[in-house]
């Protein structure tokens, strides 16, 4: 398995996708029935493949990540060559950027010396989505953007 294997609730969320997905190995429904009875390990192997194309799959498409902690924010581009990143940390003790509160406070301040703002872009690695999953499996989770545009647009026009 390349990734990990998708949960209970994910598997349930693509129930079609997932009969569609057996429908292509000429798998009935009373064969998958039977393969769960009698070969467990088989059916095991079927649902790690099946987790392994739907990753692979959410991510090709992925463009931007973030991971939000109590101080810091990693804002992630990911581009066809490099993955982009704007990190932002708050060094006030008080502020958790993770509540409606905290991230309120960041909005009026963050052009303020109590918020670091840097950028950095590292090429990926031979496996391009192997690379993705990792943030994600780090806390990062998939967005449209808005934030990061945000900031970039900030950045390129020399504001901070």
């Amino acid at each position: 398995m390349k990734y990990r294997r998708l949960t209970k609730e994910q598997l349930e969320e693509l129930h079609p996708e997932f009969i569609n997905f057996l429908a292509t190995q000429s798998i009935t429904a009373e064969e998958w029935s039977k393969i769960k009875a009698e070969q467990p390990e088989t059916a095991e192997q079927e649902i790690d493949v099946f987790s392994d194309l739907i990753w692979e799959g959410v991510l090709q498409k992925v463009e931007y990540l973030e991971n939000i902690s109590q101080r810091q924010m990693h804002l992630f581009y990911l581009t066809d060559k490099e993955m982009k990143l704007i990190g932002i940390r708050v060094l006030n003790p008080d502020i958790d950027l993770a509540t409606k509160e905290g991230f309120s406070w960041f909005k009026k301040h963050f052009m303020t010396d109590m918020v670091e703002i840097m950028t950095a872009a590292k090429a990926y690695s031979d496996d391009k989505n192997r690379d993705k999953f990792e943030l994600i499996e780090k806390g990062a989770v998939i967005t449209k953007g808005e934030l990061y545009r945000w900031f970039d647009d900030i950045l390129a026009a020399g504001e901070l």
